[in-house]
């Protein structure tokens, strides 16, 4: 896959009105509950418009000065299914998408393919935080993950770097990280990159 980047408008990968640790640990077999550290149900900077935000728990990056420290242990967190969180977001009809952060959604990657299908179905756009590179994801070559990365359409991606840190950089906390434009750039099999520096667009133009 070649590493070219074109530039769109931030918001167009829409579809609505970080090989350095272990496997992850729930990445393969049957999807079930997503374990979660929290809810945020409107956020304006988890992502374009206004999203329903959804904190995996369990991460083995530990990113040195992690904003999410809590979503670390695998232990922590609580169970909950899909159908409860579509339940939730049905009922802001403001909500663009939902966002998957954490923690680290690819560790528990069945489960929140699974979640990331059904707001897809419902018409909702899908945004995926993860420490591990898009490039990490293809080569690993697991079910779970793939099925995960096809279910995205807008991927954060990369470890964060305190050195790198930016208060300026939308949608994610260091200059190292990336925002792919998922379905393109499979398609395609070329890395396309969405650029933050153009002018915010909101998805639902009607």
């Amino acid at each position: 896959m070649s590493n070219t980047s074109d530039e769109k408008p931030l918001g167009s990968a829409q579809t609505r009105q970080g090989a350095r640790s272990p496997a992850p640990h729930n990445s393969s077999g049957t999807s079930g509950p997503v374990r979660l550290s929290g809810i945020v149900e409107e956020s304006c900077v988890d992502g374009p418009g206004i999203r329903f935000v959804v904190f995996a728990q369990g991460c083995r990056h530990r990113c040195p000065a992690c904003h999410n420290p809590q979503t670390h242990p695998f232990e922590g967190g609580f169970p909950t299914d899909g159908e409860e969180i579509m339940r939730r977001m049905a009922a802001n009809p403001l909500l663009d998408g939902i966002t998957l952060s954490g923690g680290d959604p690819f560790e528990q990657a069945d489960a929140f393919a699974a979640l990331a299908e059904k707001a897809r179905e419902r018409g909702y756009d899908v945004v995926t935080y993860t420490g591990w590179r898009y490039e990490e994801i293809l080569l690993r070559g697991e079910q779970g993950w793939r099925r995960l990365l096809e279910s995205t359409d807008i991927l954060v991606d990369g470890r964060f770097e305190l050195t790198l840190e930016s208060d300026l950089l939308p949608f994610r906390g260091s200059s190292n990280q990336r925002l792919i434009d998922v379905p393109r750039s499979l398609e395609s099999g070329r890395l396309y990159q969405i650029y933050t520096n153009q002018t915010r667009e909101r998805k639902a133009r009607s």
